[in-house]
């Protein structure tokens, strides 16, 4: 097998055999192999691919099309019954939640367990210990057993571990949607990072993460390859075909009900005039959180700071009252403060609003609204930027607003600061509109003319 290729595999099948009672399991090895009494289920058929390093491909499919005997077979936790698998490189996997661990030891005990099963020795352990712990994030927990932790902490302990042990191949499950926003997309970025030099097997519902992420996918339907190609290609294939098959069971119409509400959601043009999206006022209410906001420190999940930290950051209304939630629509200001300790030259001061995949969204900076300025800073001056706009909807989810400091020109600076998740957003309610992000509209009209 050649250098480059980390995974191939070449007819990959698996089958179960399934008995119809139990006693049918010592008469079958009784018989020698001379009468068969059971079926076969074959979990996966035929199955071939090769994953080259450098490279991330994705595995979709319905319940029961495979993908967790494939991603079993990749790991080694089974065999295949036929066909042939080569892997180059150390496989590091997060499958079903809790695999690997055992609930009755502690989350120490586990780490150590579970990364020399990865081939780890204890000096190695020792000297990542405290580094998966920070990436855990679970406090006093590490010292007790895992059977006192909820599902979040047993996602964030077992990828803490397999974010440290210099795996050459990551295998990612569904388990990985069990985590808060922010662990998420401390993940995600890893995650992106990770697949730059190694390679990365994914299985996600989430075809947006899967073109995201993804050069490759492989389609599994009933334990075969469907489709294998680009990603964006593959996907858009299983959705149509998720769709029709959706279209092709409903016996019912669509039926759509929509209590009617008050609107909150106004705001005023730039030419003076008041509007209103008249749609908000079909899915908001006054007692309707769509978008929640949570501060969170600017020193968490942060780089940087030694000459210049931002120190707070908040969204406000348009009169300049703290928010912590909003419907879409309004009109907000975000303010984020920062003081300097050196002397600046051009200081500039930017904020993105990212999905739950660390994919941005929608950002701005203060470098245009500067040109033509003395943007020279004394060491201990306090920087206030303030962005204001119109509060887009969000499709139902988790996002962050990041915001950092830098010092110099818009595609030529050196960057001073930059927190994550300086403000974590959850939605909790689909957009009218399609797509991650709905513009609220001045007014949508459809015209008939009988003829």
């Amino acid at each position: 097998m050649s250098s480059d290729i980390a995974i191939s595999a070449e007819g990959l099948s698996k089958y179960y055999p399934i008995y119809n009672k139990s006693s049918d399991r010592l008469l079958q090895a009784l018989s020698l192999g001379r009468r068969c009494r059971y079926r076969e289920l074959w979990a996966l058929k035929g199955v071939s691919f090769e994953l080259k390093r450098g490279e991330a491909i994705g595995i979709i499919g319905q319940k029961g099309s495979g993908k967790s005997t494939l991603l079993q077979l990749i790991s080694g936790a089974l065999s295949p019954t036929s066909g042939a698998l080569r892997v180059q490189g150390r496989v590091a996997a997060l499958l079903e939640l809790g695999a690997g661990l055992n609930v009755e030891f502690t989350g120490r005990e586990n780490v150590y367990m579970a990364a020399m099963l990865y081939g780890l020795s204890i000096e190695e352990i020792n000297l990542r210990f405290s580094a998966i712990a920070a990436f855990a994030d679970i406090g006093g927990f590490m010292e007790q057993p895992l059977a006192t932790y909820s599902s979040e902490m047993y996602v964030r302990l077992a990828f803490a571990v397999i974010a440290h042990v210099e795996a050459d191949i990551l295998v990612i499950d569904e388990a990985l949607s069990m985590g808060d926003a922010s662990f998420l997309h401390k993940c995600m970025r890893f995650i992106r990072a990770f697949k730059e030099e190694h390679s990365l097997i994914f299985v996600s519902h989430d075809t947006s993460t899967i073109v995201s992420l993804c050069d490759q996918v492989i389609w599994l339907e009933h334990g075969e390859a469907r489709q294998l190609g680009p990603s964006r290609a593959v996907c858009e294939s299983y959705l149509d075909d998720v769709f029709r098959s959706m279209n092709d069971e409903r016996t019912d119409p669509l039926m759509v009900h929509v209590d009617g509400h008050k609107s909150l959601a106004q705001c005023h043009c730039h030419d003076g005039l008041e509007w209103r999206d008249h749609r908000a006022e079909l899915i908001h209410s006054n007692d309707l959180e769509v978008f929640r906001f949570d501060p969170q420190a600017p020193d968490v999940d942060a780089f940087g700071g030694e000459d210049a930290r931002i120190v707070d950051v908040r969204l406000n209304d348009s009169s300049g009252g703290g928010l912590t939630w909003v419907l879409g629509g309004e009109r907000v200001s975000l303010k984020v403060e920062a003081q300097t300790f050196v002397f600046l030259e051009s200081p500039l001061i930017s904020f993105s609003v990212k999905d739950r995949l660390g994919q941005t969204l929608f950002g701005d900076n203060t470098y245009i609204s500067q040109i033509g300025q003395d943007r020279t800073v004394v060491a201990g001056s306090t920087l206030s930027a303030e962005f204001q706009f119109f509060m887009p909807w969000l499709a139902k989810g988790d996002y962050v607003i990041q915001v950092a400091i830098a010092d110099g020109e818009q595609h030529d600076h050196r960057q001073l600061h930059w927190c994550h998740e300086a403000l974590l957003i959850r939605s909790h309610h689909d957009p009218v509109a399609t797509g991650g992000i709905g513009i609220p509209h001045i007014n949508i009209t459809l015209n008939v003319t009988n003829q």
